[in-house]
C-alpha cells in the first residue's frame, strides 16, 4: 500500500534538495521566502557568515497597521517592497531567490515581483 506524504514533508524534501546547491554569499545573499496560513515572512542571509542581513514579515508594526490579514498577496507585496527596502540599505543589490520549496504562484511570486520593483536583482 502506498502512503499519502503530506504537502509540509513534500515541501521539506523539496526545500532540502534545493538547499544543497543554493548558497548565500557576501556578494548575492540568500533572499529565503516562508509563508504560514495567517502570516508571510522574507530573510536575506548570509550563509558564509551565518547572519541574516535584512528581514520582513507581516508581523512588523509597519506592515501591520496596513494590512487587515496577513496571509494575502497584498500582504506578500508589503512584504517584498519592504525588505527590498532593507536589503538596499545595507548595500545589497543582488539576491539568490530561496522559495523554501514552495511552487513559485500565488504569494511567493507576489512576494518576489515586489522585491524586484523595489530594486533587489534575482
Amino acid at each position: 500500500m502506498i502512503k499519502k506524504q503530506s504537502k509540509s514533508k513534500i515541501r521539506k524534501r523539496n526545500h532540502a534538495r534545493v538547499r544543497k546547491t543554493l548558497s548565500g554569499t557576501p556578494e548575492r545573499p540568500r533572499l529565503s521566502v516562508f509563508r504560514s496560513l495567517n502570516h508571510m515572512y522574507a530573510q536575506v542571509i548570509d550563509d558564509s557568515k551565518g547572519i541574516t542581513l535584512a528581514a520582513a514579515s507581516t508581523l512588523d508594526p509597519e506592515v501591520k497597521d496596513e494590512v487587515k490579514f496577513g496571509g494575502n498577496i497584498e500582504a506578500a507585496k508589503i512584504v517584498g517592497k519592504l525588505v527590498a527596502e532593507r536589503a538596499k540599505e545595507k548595500g545589497v543589490e543582488a539576491v539568490v531567490f530561496d522559495r523554501s520549496g514552495y511552487i513559485y504562484h500565488g504569494r511567493v511570486k507576489a512576494l518576489a515581483d515586489a522585491a524586484r520593483e523595489a530594486g533587489l536583482a534575482f
